[in-house]
């Protein structure tokens, strides 16, 4: 490779990483802002939090489609054109409009998710071998680290700049990603590009989008009250209605039969139950550091304090996926699931069994940042050699799509679980425990699985 190649090459694999990591950073402008936007907009924590679930809501719908939507020759428009969204989100809410704009660019913010799996699919076009698993790992991984940054950097410039101060810089960021995507996204593979399942997406749509407003506003409109009954079961009704159909369809939003293959089932598994411990781990050491001990739990802390216990998780991601890449020389791809899990469950008992001294929960905090380093940088690599090239997009959609799922469950359930258990420090024990046992069965269930499922031809 001469010097010119070898300068388009890592100008290429940083505008990638960029945008992936944007995505993430500019996601996470919601949580550690919510008690502002209460405050500013007059509306109650409850409302306030649609910054956050709209994101999460927005991800989720668009993922599936943005995935076959940005197949073959419409890859490198879909790709820009959702930069282009996001930077619309982020200058709507940077604009003091009110509260519904800002929900309303918050929602566009969501769509920079859902360009994650594309991203993915242009490195396995433009990589192979020892490199192009390097090149999955990196960018799987900066979803997760980029995560992690944006809460601590998010809490800061908000305590300097105020709430939409925090808006602009991710308007900023946004921008410099669109600039550096117009030169260096590579142009579009010469193949036909994928038709898109209109019914499919409605279907799906429908149907992810009441699970997840059961799951997000069940605990304020009650578990069994008639919103919450219609809305599961319309969703459940639809993504029923969903399987059936995708079933039936020669090229469906997601083939199904796919991702039924025993190379891709463990996989998907694990994004849809450690985004559930992920999101649980992460509101519980943010509730940890709030609470004022009146509950008995509580270390009485600030917002800002809130954002930085993030960090050592984020180190720790990058961490552990530099670890995952020679665990796999060393071993193969097997024992990395299943070492994931371990260390989210184990990180979730940590800080069950301790949760009184700050310090204590920065290490609890490290050790699910090595699970996430573990298995989120993974999930990618161990997709790709068991789907055909042409459905590489799809498959990976799909498991973003229960990376999010996961992510917005893991977030509501883990504070219903509190309640549920009791609303005291025992129940706080108890729910930290009951998400550790999820991911310690998800470790057992991924060292069972079938590692010999055929490499796509």
């Amino acid at each position: 490779m001469d010097d010119r190649a070898a300068r388009r090459n890592r100008a290429r694999l940083t505008t990638l990483a960029l945008v992936t990591t944007v995505a993430a950073v500019v996601s996470s402008l919601g949580a550690p802002l919510v008690p502002s936007i209460a405050e500013q907009y007059d509306v109650s924590v409850t409302a306030a939090q649609w910054a956050l679930t709209a994101t999460l809501l927005a991800g989720a719908l668009a993922t599936p489609v943005l995935g076959r939507l940005g197949s073959g020759r419409r890859r490198r428009p879909v790709v820009l054109g959702g930069i282009a969204v996001v930077l619309l989100g982020t200058l709507l809410a940077a604009l003091p409009l009110g509260y519904l704009p800002l929900v309303l660019g918050r929602a566009l913010q969501g769509v920079g998710l859902a360009l994650v799996p594309l991203v993915l699919a242009i490195a396995r076009d433009a990589y192979r071998g020892v490199e192009q698993t390097r090149v999955l790992a990196l960018l799987s991984v900066t979803t997760v680290a980029g995560a992690g940054l944006g809460y601590p950097v998010t809490s800061l410039i908000a305590a300097y700049a105020g709430l939409h101060g925090a808006y602009v810089f991710g308007s900023v960021l946004v921008g410099v990603t669109l600039l550096r995507a117009l030169r260096d996204v590579p142009a579009d593979l010469d193949v036909t590009a994928q038709p898109v399942d209109l019914t499919g997406a409605g279907l799906l749509t429908a149907g992810t989008l009441s699970v997840l407003l059961v799951v997000s506003q069940g605990e304020t409109w009650g578990w069994t009250s008639t919103p919450v009954a219609v809305l599961a079961l319309l969703g459940v009704a639809a993504l029923v209605g969903w399987g059936r159909w995708s079933l039936r369809r020669p090229q469906p939003l997601v083939d199904l039969r796919l991702a039924a293959r025993p190379g891709v089932v463990g996989p998907h598994l694990v994004a849809l139950v450690l985004g559930v411990g992920m999101y649980g781990l992460l509101s519980l050491a943010v509730v940890i550091v709030r609470a004022d001990g009146s509950a008995g739990f509580g270390l009485d802390l600030g917002v800002a304090v809130a954002g930085l216990v993030l960090v050592p998780y984020s180190v720790a991601s990058v961490v552990g996926s530099q670890a995952a890449r020679r665990v796999e020389r060393r071993w193969g791809g097997r024992p990395l699931l299943p070492l994931g899990c371990s260390s989210f469950a184990a990180s979730l008992a940590l800080l069950a069994w301790q949760h009184e001294h700050l310090w204590l929960l920065l290490v609890a905090m490290a050790v699910g940042g090595l699970g996430s380093g573990f298995s989120f940088s993974s999930l990618a690599g161990l997709i790709v050699p068991h789907v055909p090239d042409s459905e590489t997009g799809s498959a990976l959609a799909l498991n973003q799509l229960l990376r999010y799922l996961g992510f917005a469950t893991g977030s509501a359930i883990s504070v219903v679980l509190v309640q549920v258990y009791g609303g005291d420090g025992a129940a706080l024990v108890a729910a930290l425990l009951t998400l550790a046992g999820l991911c310690l069965a998800t470790a057992v269930a991924a060292s069972a699985r079938d590692p010999r499922g055929a490499a796509a031809s």
